[in-house]
């Protein structure tokens, strides 16, 4: 019988010393190249933000463990065939994990309850490999870890689940930089490259809510969400937070919300400011990505602000 039993090291703990050393061979390339892809504060907040998603975590992953154990007692004989001592379960869990992740990314910019903690990774107007650190504090303590479920209640061992996750982390840190413009046309055809992941953190028209990818861009070609890189992407936010302050950073958005709910309109009003798309309004006041292409294509300017 395959043995049910591993432990696995906490890869993201692990990679900090490269991190760091990668981040300081970008900031060396940067002042040679004399390109201004720094500014100190933001970087910081950046670093910031990094930090207390880790230690936040500490405490979070082992709940998320305990939930995905939860869920794999009831897997029954698929555990068996999903044991992670078997090369092809790993193989299956790759590409079942890197759908879920574009998924979960997917729905992180189309729903606003998801989108207040994913905001976070997109407020920085800066985009550098320090910005692959600027995580979320509120993103598994509000259940985004729920898109995830299905993988254990099918088979797949629960630490290799968090461990597969922790190699898309991994993955996506590299891909945060405009040292690297493109790489030969199979890799750009096939993987998340930094030429892609640009597009996704731009806040042009066109870009937004683009290339989801986590590894594999091939979910983004196959779901329509795929936007190759044209223009250089402005960065940011298209409504700018102006801060370095990494509470602020945080909770932003949360705070913006309660303040939407608690106004005197009807319930459902209420509901679609906490769970429609990001820029909902009921008397039509903000924007909507697809409101703002829909104003792009009727001649509006390319920069619409939220």
């Amino acid at each position: 019988m395959p043995d049910l039993h591993f432990d696995a090291p906490n890869l993201i703990h692990w990679a900090i010393p490269a991190f760091i050393l990668l981040l300081l061979v970008e900031v060396i390339v940067n002042a040679i190249d004399h390109r201004d892809l720094f500014e100190v504060k933001d970087t910081f907040a950046s670093l910031a933000m990094g930090v207390g998603n880790v230690v936040i975590g500490l405490g979070v992953k082992a709940m998320i463990l305990g939930v995905f154990w939860l869920t794999y007692e009831w897997a029954g004989f698929f555990k068996e065939a999903l044991a992670p001592n078997l090369w092809y379960a790993w193989v299956l869990l790759f590409f079942a994990e890197d759908a879920t992740y574009y998924w979960f990314h997917r729905i992180s910019h189309e729903c606003r309850f998801f989108w207040a903690s994913h905001v976070v990774h997109h407020s920085s107007q800066k985009y550098n490999l320090s910005t692959a650190l600027r995580q979320t504090w509120t993103g598994n303590v509000t259940g985004s870890f729920v898109f995830w479920i299905w993988l254990p209640l099918v088979g797949f061992h629960p630490v290799a689940v968090m461990t597969m996750q922790s190699i898309s982390l991994l993955y996506q840190f590299w891909i945060h930089t405009e040292t690297i413009e493109t790489l030969p046309r199979p890799i750009e055809w096939v993987f998340n490259t930094p030429s892609h992941h640009r597009v996704h953190h731009g806040s042009d028209v066109k870009y937004l809510d683009r290339n989801h990818a986590g590894i594999l861009i091939i979910w983004d070609r196959m779901f329509g969400t795929f936007q190759p890189e044209e223009e250089r992407p402005t960065y940011g936010l298209t409504k700018n937070i102006d801060t370095y302050n990494p509470v602020r950073i945080a909770f932003h958005e949360w705070a913006d919300i309660w303040r939407d709910v608690r106004r005197p309109l009807p319930w459902k009003d209420r509901l679609g400011y906490l769970f429609g798309p990001p820029g909902w309004s009921h008397d039509g006041s903000r924007k909507t990505t697809e409101e703002m292409r829909a104003e792009l294509l009727e001649g509006e300017p390319e920069r619409v602000q939220a």
